[in-house]
């Protein structure tokens, strides 16, 4: 039995989210939650804040036992880009896209 969580439209490039994600995949449940409070990065974060809800919806399911899960699969996702103007020197505008990404995180047993 495996638990999940998605976050969608999450205001961090998919890019620096994978750098988190790197770190925690594969981990016990209370150690990935550990590295996370501890790590100086915004994309910890909102990680840590995705695996709290995947273990919240693991405890609804009588079947699954909470203290031996891990992080089985934990992927982030492109999402949409809001694309803004900034303005430049000499009557100019550059382009500005704020990226979006969608974090899915699924729990399994050991």
């Amino acid at each position: 039995m495996e638990a999940r969580a998605i976050a969608k439209g999450t205001r961090i490039s998919a890019q620096k989210a994978r750098l988190v994600a790197d770190v925690v995949r594969g981990m016990n449940v209370d150690k990935a939650i550990n590295t996370l409070t501890f790590m100086p990065k915004k994309g910890a974060h909102i990680i840590r804040k995705v695996l709290d809800s995947a273990i919240a919806n693991a405890t609804q399911n009588d079947k699954i036992d909470v203290d031996n899960l891990y992080i089985k699969k934990i992927f982030i996702d492109g999402g949409p880009s809001l694309k803004r103007i900034m303005p430049r020197a000499q009557g100019r505008a550059t382009g500005i896209i704020k990226r979006t990404s969608h974090i899915t995180v699924i729990l399994d047993e050991q």
